[in-house]
């Protein structure tokens, strides 16, 4: 498909910088494939709106601090850099530097954190490749891992759609918040090591999703560990050129066999399987084709794209947060839902005043 079919109106005060208060509070619309329909609602209205036997299917996946402010004190000068994901060699990782080509293989960066103490913790950058810094890390008098040391000084890594529309509205917000805030409820701290949060799991809250159990409505987990390839803009003329960014996956044991469980129900329409983010999608949808058969764990990575015309095996219901215009992620909406019928929503969404992007509304897609 034209990647310019992907562009949609849009008015940028409707990036949301915050997510609602309560999470579940969010506004929701939802859109009936079968009767073209569109209806406003509120999250925590998924009570009514799904039936007893359905499923949601949330990526437990949690958040790594993986924004980080550097500073050169050889060269008295700051930049930034996001984590991609962990090198081959030991305690190194690849590394996005902002003006990467004015800093040389050995230079040593000391970490600051979101309140610009200085902890020790270093990055010594040694080599680029094409992409990124190879860079490795050190701790400081604080000791422990490359985990700790993320906790105690890499940043919640906001999308810079966030970060650029609390600059223009001159809003501030201390770390601490964003970092309890772009992190679902379910995430699990053992699978920390997405840079990006699955954000249409960001609307449920424990309460929610007990309210849900107890109308028979259960959530089964998978991972997919979300990457920087997430962001990366499709600035080809054609979807099909566009070179996909690959994330690795796990679907457990217990999640196949809830996927076996609901199969026959499905067959007879008496269950659905609701995936929550594009990512749970994408963890589905690349499940090789003897998974329902099979005994032990998938874990594998995938880098599909999802675009009109794909066959869905899996997904039979939709929930997700509104996305950037040309963006696969927006394709992957439209291969669902159609193409017309996703114009018309981003429409009214646009119309309504919906609140877009990763702190914002979301959209259930029956």
């Amino acid at each position: 498909m034209r990647t310019a079919e992907l562009d949609y109106d849009f008015d940028p005060t409707l990036v949301a910088t915050a997510p609602a208060e309560p999470r579940d509070a969010a506004r929701l619309l939802v859109v009936d494939r079968a009767r073209g329909s569109i209806e406003h609602r509120t999250v925590r209205d998924l009570t009514e709106i799904l039936r007893a036997n359905d499923q949601l299917f949330v990526n437990e996946t949690s958040v790594l601090r993986a924004r980080l402010a550097l500073f050169d004190t050889a060269r008295d000068r700051s930049t930034e850099g996001l984590l991609l994901e962990p090198g081959v060699e030991a305690h190194t990782w690849r590394v996005l530097v902002r003006h990467a080509k004015k800093f040389h293989d050995g230079d040593l960066l000391s970490l600051r954190d979101a309140h610009g103490h200085d902890h020790g913790d270093q990055l010594q950058l040694i080599r680029r490749d094409a992409e990124a810094w190879i860079a490795r890390f050190s701790t400081g008098p604080s000791g422990g891992g490359i985990a700790t040391l993320l906790e105690r000084s890499g940043h919640t890594p906001l999308p810079p759609y966030i970060l650029k529309a609390r600059k223009d509205r001159q809003q501030s917000f201390d770390d601490d918040l964003d970092r309890a805030e772009y992190q679902t409820v379910y995430a699990q701290e053992s699978a920390r090591a997405s840079v990006a949060a699955p954000t249409a799991g960001l609307h449920f809250t424990d309460e929610l999703l007990q309210k849900l159990a107890d109308r028979a409505i259960g959530a089964t987990a998978i991972t997919l560990h979300v990457g920087a390839g997430t962001f990366k803009p499709v600035d080809v003329d054609d979807l099909a050129d566009h070179a996909m960014h690959r994330e690795s996956y796990t679907v457990s044991t217990d999640a196949l066999a809830s996927l076996r469980r609901l199969a026959p129900l499905r067959a007879a329409a008496s269950a659905r399987i609701v995936a929550v983010g594009t990512t749970t999608v994408r963890a589905l949808e690349s499940l090789p084709a003897d998974a329902l058969t099979r005994t032990d764990a998938v874990n594998a990575s995938t880098d599909i794209l999802i675009a009109p015309g794909f066959s869905f095996r899996f997904t039979d219901a939709l929930l997700t947060n509104f996305h950037l215009p040309r963006s696969t992620l927006l394709a992957l909406v439209g291969a669902f839902m159609g193409m017309e019928l996703m114009r018309e929503t981003y429409a009214t969404a646009v119309r309504e005043r919906y609140r877009f992007y990763s702190y914002g509304d979301a959209m259930l897609v029956l």
